[in-house]
């Protein structure tokens, strides 16, 4: 029996505060409402009660709260009440309204939900989205949470962007367009590869992933005649793929890569950069994307969306991303628990 597998069930998921001011509390609380009619995993979020129970109200949800000393609470409690480890804000927060003295308690709480996952006490962590800016004043030097995972775990992360019926790796992330050719590498296409197969064996149970990759310029470089790319770099990083015992396809060109035909021949993508890979996602389910890390000896998922401000406390969230985050936080613990 591992320590996320337990007599009563799998332990729970551990959900980030994120922005205060952005959506996070939005989409958790309508969350934990549909949480019998969305059959949801149980969780608990590390946040300051008194600012969900105003967001409840002000949302005008029937939300009953209830804090817990530790994770081992979370399960029990979860039917009833949200479960809430309690971190306390600096000053009250106002729906849209940025304020950086709430910074220390956003790193605060993603800290401790990972700890709750490192230790076991919590089978993932779900990452509501965070603001960096208003981060960095705090200390916080890593360009988003993907950054400071791998530091604090020592694992070596990639972020994959998922939907029902697309999954998609960006090799190269937020990064200037102009920089992309530059960046990209046969070691880090097979890098990402790598992390890649492993993870669709590991985290989602496919004995033989197949792995398809994106060229990076129009119509696979035709020959050199586009951009040498695909014949010096990434072409290159297949064949060493294909040494590895991968099944791995391409370079193809992506205008043709992602439509309905084309995804039923592939688990996953490979893209080369940051809006090759999610354009297609977003506009194929663009309020049920999921990312997920990959790598890392922790469960981590988040809703694939920012922190819109402009919308939170209004009504007008969409939980759908953090539900389908949950569900996917939930069936990979599953996986891995069946590997231990």
């Amino acid at each position: 029996m591992t320590s996320t597998d337990r007599p009563d069930g799998p332990a729970p998921i551990a959900v980030t505060m994120g922005e205060p001011a952005g959506i996070g509390g939005d989409i958790l609380l309508s969350a934990w409402v549909q949480r019998h009619t969305s059959d949801l995993p149980p969780f608990f979020v590390v946040d300051d009660p008194d600012r969900l129970r105003a967001l409840g109200k002000r949302l005008g949800l029937t939300v009953s709260l209830k804090t817990i000393a530790d994770a081992a609470e979370a399960t029990p409690t979860f039917p009833d009440a949200l479960p809430v480890l309690p971190i306390s804000l600096k000053v009250p927060v106002t729906p849209g309204e940025l304020d950086g003295r709430n910074a220390a308690s956003v790193i605060a709480s993603l800290a401790h939900a990972l700890d709750f996952a490192v230790r076991g006490e919590a089978s993932g962590i779900l990452t509501n989205p965070i603001h960096k800016q208003t981060l960095y004043a705090e200390g916080f030097e890593h360009p988003g949470h993907t950054e400071f995972l791998a530091e604090a775990t020592g694992g070596s992360p990639v972020m994959m962007l998922s939907c029902p019926g697309l999954r998609v790796v960006p090799v190269t992330i937020h990064v200037p367009l102009s920089d992309v050719s530059g960046l990209l590498t046969p070691d880090l296409i097979v890098s990402r590869g790598r992390t890649l197969a492993n993870a669709l064996e590991r985290d989602f149970g496919l004995a033989r992933p197949r792995i398809a990759v994106a060229a990076l310029n129009p119509h696979a470089g035709e020959s050199g005649a586009l951009g040498s790319e695909e014949n010096e770099i990434i072409s290159p990083a297949v064949e060493i793929l294909r040494g590895d015992g991968i099944d791995v396809t391409g370079p193809f060109p992506a205008d043709t890569l992602f439509h309905a035909d084309a995804r039923r021949g592939y688990d996953a993508v490979l893209a080369m950069y940051h809006d090759q890979a999610l354009i297609p996602l977003k506009t194929i389910d663009f309020d049920n994307g999921v990312n997920t890390t990959l790598g890392l000896p922790i469960v981590r998922t988040s809703p694939d969306h920012g922190t819109a401000c402009d919308i939170a406390g209004t009504g007008k969230a969409n939980p759908n991303s953090f539900i389908a985050a949950l569900r996917q936080a939930k069936a990979i613990a599953a996986h891995r628990a069946l590997l231990t």
